[in-house]
């Protein structure tokens, strides 16, 4: 009797031990245990499956998941092996990197992204085009100066530093430029003469951009986001293969557009579950309902909405939202721009503009959830460096931060005006919500919206509300002030300035007083001097000084000739100008080679510098030659 009584106590502690050890090897692996479950719950499998599936899908998040590199950099091994992160429902506020155009160094970037996440950002939009260190076949894609692989890398992990996502951006249907330039891609293009969008039905075509999808999300093993682009597909159907393929199947563009949109979030849900994607919503708005929701996509993808108009009111957007809750979509994000979208060369952002559009986003936040039964996601803030990739460069990065912080600032801190509507009132009137209508583009902007559209930064036509017969509401303008109540308040403002190191800041002048102290200040103030001060100097000395009108024309110029008495009474002030204009233009060249890779550099001195320091500069060379002839006489 005592033996047995033994022998169970035994086996007591026996099963005790064994209890202990499962639960410390369960503390010890529960990371491990999670990520695997996540791997293997995702109901993404049906990728076009019944309307009635539900969709695992959790909210964007405000912080990286820290995984041993080892995870991030292997090989998929297998289809579905992109790890879903634990997602907060914190709404993201991305930054908009178009790298198209004056891609900064990386060295730079280490210093902007502890900014960025103290003004507000938790994540960045990063547009590569052919700055992606592309490889293989696709290697001829690449600019002679594009990131290594090395640099993706570090990129990232200074993101993860900072709490910054990142969320890359590959084109797969227009603005696709940077591809279909080269004549080995050129049997790809929609239209034969044009290189801004794919050709759909080519088989070659979906090929093609799984392989570019495939390298870029590789080497994003972080990320939860992928944008896919699908904006302002040029002359789309203009093409033969398009014009047969909706004679034969009785569709349209819509049809089309969708079709191929969807065969390309197939392959990203089919090879990277739990991956995320966003989308422009523009050609989205001219689509029906109907057949928004026969293709599906609503389950897979995002609509990032966006409208870059310093003034319009939340009653404008609402047609689109309440049209993408109709056609199945859950969530939703929206698309402002602190750069880039007030002219294709302009160099210097207009501060008020740029404030206005995100009051007026903010509006659009406060009055969703009566708009739309639609989850809002985040908003990215565009940050456009060329129009497209033929277009030369707008606003520089260092020129654009006072911009970004004003509107980082105003969206962490600020609150929209007053609302339009009073609480009793209706949640917005019965218009069509594809009442979009394209206008006549101006010269040579074929097929573009109205003032250009989104790359071609203008403004959609939006539908304007003055009440509409069945709707009983008469609706009032609301002004938008900038001292508006709960608009971009003083504390705001001093934020603002703090981060910069500012002492004060003129909004409707578009100027900031006071050194700065944020990376590339040296250069703002620089572009600001070239701004104002170099196209009018040059220009006052060669065309309003009579001396030289006089006795230095560009007729005395042509012939060689010229008095050294005259010369001379002009010769010490014209001499100064080009000596002080090429110092300053060597300690900016200094400065911007710090931040841009060297075709930068030489890009923006001749579209901004030398149109005007050339023209001084061959007046100080005749000059100094014809001096020299000792008033000689004409050459004849």
């Amino acid at each position: 009797m005592a033996f047995q009584r033994s022998h169970r106590l035994n086996l007591l502690r026996l099963v005790v031990l064994l209890l202990v050890a499962l639960a410390g090897i369960k503390f010890l692996f529960r990371d491990s245990f999670t990520l695997e479950l996540h791997k293997h719950v995702s109901k993404d499998s049906g990728f076009w499956g019944d309307t009635g599936d539900t969709i695992l899908d959790a909210g964007p998040q405000s912080q990286v998941v820290k995984i041993p590199v080892a995870k991030i950099t292997a090989p998929r091994q297998e289809p579905g092996q992109q790890v879903p992160k634990d997602a907060s429902a914190t709404e993201m506020r991305l930054v908009h990197l178009d790298l198209k155009g004056a891609a900064p160094r990386v060295s730079y970037l280490e210093q902007v992204f502890p900014l960025l996440s103290q003004l507000g950002a938790n994540g960045i939009l990063i547009e590569y085009e052919d700055m992606f260190p592309f490889k293989g076949e696709l290697e001829i894609l690449k600019s002679p100066y594009a990131y290594s692989e090395e640099d993706i890398e570090r990129i990232q992990q200074l993101a993860e530093f900072h709490k910054l996502e990142v969320v890359p951006l590959v084109q797969t249907f227009g603005h696709v430029e940077f591809i279909l330039k080269h004549e080995k891609y050129q049997h790809l293009r929609e239209v034969e003469r044009f290189p801004n969008s794919f050709n759909p039905h080519v088989p070659d075509t979906l090929a093609l951009l799984k392989s570019v999808l495939s390298q870029v999300i590789e080497k994003h093993r972080r990320s939860t986001w992928i944008h896919i682009g699908a904006d302002e597909v040029f002359h789309l159907g203009e093409g033969m293969d398009s014009k047969n393929w909706m004679s034969h199947n009785r569709g349209d563009t819509g049809t089309m557009y969708l079709k191929h949109i969807k065969e390309v979030l197939s392959f990203i849900a089919a090879q990277y579950r739990g991956l995320r994607a966003l989308m422009w919503d523009d050609m989205l708005r001219k689509i029906s309902v109907g057949a928004l929701r026969e293709s599906g996509i609503a389950k897979h993808v995002s609509p990032v909405v966006w409208f870059y108009a310093p003034d319009f009111e939340a009653e404008q957007i609402g047609p689109f939202l309440a049209k993408y809750a109709e056609s199945g979509f859950e969530a939703v994000w929206f698309a402002s721009a602190f750069k880039g979208t007030t002219g294709p060369a302009q160099t210097w952002p207009p501060l008020s503009y740029h404030l206005k559009n995100h009051l007026s986003w903010l509006k659009v936040m406060q009055a969703l959830p009566r708009l739309a039964p639609l989850r809002f996601q985040g908003i990215v803030l565009t940050g456009w460096q060329r129009y497209d990739h033929y277009s030369v460069l707008c606003e520089l990065l260092p020129v654009g931060i006072p911009s970004l912080a004003i509107c980082l600032q105003t969206l962490v801190n600020g609150e929209p005006p007053p609302m339009l509507l009073a609480p009793d009132q209706p949640s917005w009137p019965g218009s069509s919500p594809t009442s979009l209508t394209q206008r006549p583009c101006p010269a040579g902007r074929e097929g573009c919206w109205e003032g250009g559209g989104k790359q071609g930064k203008g403004e959609l036509q939006l539908p304007q509300f003055q009440g509409t017969p069945d709707s009983g509401v008469a609706w009032a303008p609301l002004p938008l002030s900038l001292s508006s109540p709960g608009g971009f308040t003083e504390e705001t403002k001093r934020k603002v300035l703090d981060a910069l190191g500012f002492q004060s800041m003129q909004l409707e002048q578009s100027t900031c007083e006071g050194r700065g102290a944020f990376p590339g200040a040296e250069i703002y103030h620089m572009v600001e001097q070239v701004n104002g001060h170099l196209k009018e100097s040059i220009l006052k000395a060669l065309e309003e000084e009579s001396a030289i009108k006089g006795w230095f024309s560009p007729y005395h110029r042509k012939h060689q000739f010229g008095n050294p008495r005259n010369m001379e009474s002009f010769g010490s002030k014209v001499l100064k100008l080009h000596e002080d204009w090429e110092s300053f233009v060597r300690d900016l060249r200094t400065h911007l080679e710090r931040v841009y890779f060297p075709d930068t550099v030489e890009e923006w001195m001749e579209e901004n510098i030398n149109p005007y320091l050339d023209q001084l500069r061959d007046l100080v060379r005749d000059y100094r030659a014809i001096i020299r002839l000792n008033a000689r006489p004409k050459v004849t």
